[in-house]
């Protein structure tokens, strides 16, 4: 996925915390979900980067080589610049890009619609 491409904030946004309450019914709910995106996506960019920088990898750094590398450069610069995962997690939240389940009242609906 093009991160850069996302409506996500690159600054921290003030938020009204009972908007992200409208989905789910519960601020913590909507935290610990929101929590488990973020971590989704910071892994997926952290793969990507190491990716990219694994081509750039050598076995004899010379200090000369280090420094002259101006595309992994680049790259950094790219990675940087990107919002932070907790903030495109809220942002693809609130745009209701995120799928979840309760497993609790996944549960409690089968126990109610089991055949007596």
């Amino acid at each position: 996925m093009d991160y850069k491409k996302s409506k996500a904030p690159v600054n921290t946004v003030t938020r009204n915390i009972m908007d992200l309450c409208d989905t789910t019914g519960n601020i913590y709910e909507s935290v610990a979900i929101i929590s488990k995106r973020a971590n989704q996506i910071s892994t997926e960019i952290k793969q990507d980067l190491s990716k990219k920088l694994a081509e750039f990898a050598s076995y004899n750094d010379s200090l000369e080589e280090v420094f002259e590398n101006r595309e992994q450069i680049e790259i950094s610069r790219y990675y940087e610049k990107l919002p932070k995962p907790t903030l495109l997690a809220t942002q693809e939240f609130i745009e209701g890009d995120v799928v979840w389940r309760d497993l609790n009242k996944d549960a409690q609906n089968e126990e109610e619609n089991a055949p007596a």
